[in-house]
């Protein structure tokens, strides 16, 4: 076993029983920072983006941080419900778990989403965006990983994360801050943390943005960039080892 423990966080919804899958780094540590990614799929499919990739870093990441010396306990957490029905609801497994951290005044120094991270092109016009403008920063080509925040009010740890994951130099990445209104911005797990006030962020491809393969059975692995999604695990798990 890589980890210093695994447990389950077990809650039931309608009746049925569902779980969060927790794996832990450096416990003798109090502040902690958590690592997340779904597991759940949309419908009758691969979900091979969506997010067996993400999925995959959590399990990369387990096996890089073994008898790495940490600054900071590191929960790698495996969420259910993540997809409809249950987005936007309190049995999402991210809020059962970031509810449970804020009920018990357990010190978080931030949560980081990885959220599809699999899907890029390199051709000119593969890149949307929720307000056109933003083409023009950030280009129309899908080559790069992009790590979402807070407009504002992110915290030290969003901060310091995304400067060591582009001081990393593993791959192309671009911070976008905007507001909750911007579509996309809070599509993921990191949602419910902002709920609780945590730090958090998302890692990701821009998924329906630039992966027209989003909840059909055509997200599969072929589809993927195999190394390229290598590189944002790297620039993760470097990010994680050199936090202050």
């Amino acid at each position: 076993m890589y980890s210093d423990s695994v447990g389950f966080q077990k809650y039931k919804v309608e009746g049925n029983e569902y779980k969060n899958i927790i794996c832990s780094f450096g416990t003798e540590n109090s502040k902690r920072i958590v690592i997340g990614a779904h597991y759940d799929v949309c419908g009758d499919q691969q979900g091979a983006d969506d997010n067996a990739t993400g999925v995959t870093a959590l399990l990369e990441l387990a096996r890089m941080l073994q008898n790495q010396k940490l600054q900071y306990r590191v929960d790698l957490v495996a969420y259910t419900l993540e997809e409809p029905p249950y987005f936007r609801t309190e049995n999402m497994g991210s809020y059962v778990h970031a509810k449970y951290l804020k009920d018990n005044n357990i010190d978080v120094y931030g949560m980081a989403s990885v959220e599809m991270i699999g899907y890029f092109k390199d051709e000119k016009g593969s890149q949307d965006f929720p307000i056109s403008v933003l083409s023009w920063i950030y280009g129309n080509k899908g080559d790069f990983i992009t790590l979402v925040k807070k407009f504002s009010g992110a915290g030290p740890f969003v901060g310091n994360f995304i400067d060591h994951f582009k001081e990393s130099n593993q791959i192309k990445a671009e911070t976008f801050p905007a507001p909750k209104f911007v579509g996309g911005v809070d599509y993921s797990d990191h949602l419910n943390y902002w709920k609780f006030d945590f730090p958090a962020l998302m890692i990701t491809d821009t998924s329906f943005f630039r992966n027209k393969n989003y909840h059909k059975t055509t997200d599969t692995l072929e589809t993927l960039d195999i190394k390229r999604m290598t590189k944002v695990i790297d620039a993760i798990f470097l990010s994680i080892i050199h936090l202050k």
